[in-house]
């Protein structure tokens, strides 16, 4: 296990104890890269390991143990996502900093599953329609996922609006994409 997979471990468990949950953390590195539907992953995103997943095993926790960490809407899981990033990475140089994502009873990756349709859904409206598409409530570390697998439709653009807690993602069509001077 490499040091940044110890580290986070280690942190994570520590905080779940001292807010009175016993669960073990297993660390593995994934890739957050996204791919479109009709298209395996490619052979740079498979080998992008670029976080470390911290998975906090369910086994010894209740249902409203489960529920009170995740929090509404993963509200809870991204507060302590944004923290291990934090505290983890102080004093880490730029080279040496280290993405950690936190998931719990398979949060992350359902959620994951939903932003790849809302993206894709987003894509097809604004082929069809010409018009910038909106994404609403999004955090912000859900709106870089979807600004990064939209980077795959060379055809579209994507930028986010608005100011902090209403910022919204919006999708495009790009100046150069033939569709977008009718």
């Amino acid at each position: 296990m490499e040091d940044a997979q110890i580290r986070g471990k280690q942190w994570l468990e520590e905080v779940l104890q001292l807010a009175g949950f016993s669960s073990r953390v297993e660390a593995e590195y994934r890739s957050e890269a996204l791919t479109l539907a009709d298209q395996p992953p490619s052979l740079e995103d498979v080998g992008n390991a670029n976080s470390c997943w911290l998975t906090i095993a369910e086994e010894t926790l209740s249902p409203e143990q489960i529920q009170l960490l995740t929090g509404p809407n993963g509200t809870v899981l991204d507060a302590i996502q944004y923290l291990s990033n934090t505290i983890l990475n102080l004093g880490q140089s730029q080279p040496e900093q280290q993405a950690f994502t936190i998931d719990l009873n398979q949060y992350r990756v359902r959620r994951q599953s939903e932003l790849k349709a809302m993206a894709e859904q987003a894509a097809e409206q604004v082929r069809q329609t010409g018009h910038e598409y909106e994404l609403k409530s999004l955090s912000s570390a859900e709106r870089r996922q979807v600004h990064t697998f939209l980077q795959l439709y060379p055809d579209l653009e994507t930028y986010s609006r608005g100011r902090e807690p209403d910022r919204r993602l919006v999708v495009r069509r790009t100046s150069s994409s033939p569709e977008s001077e009718r």
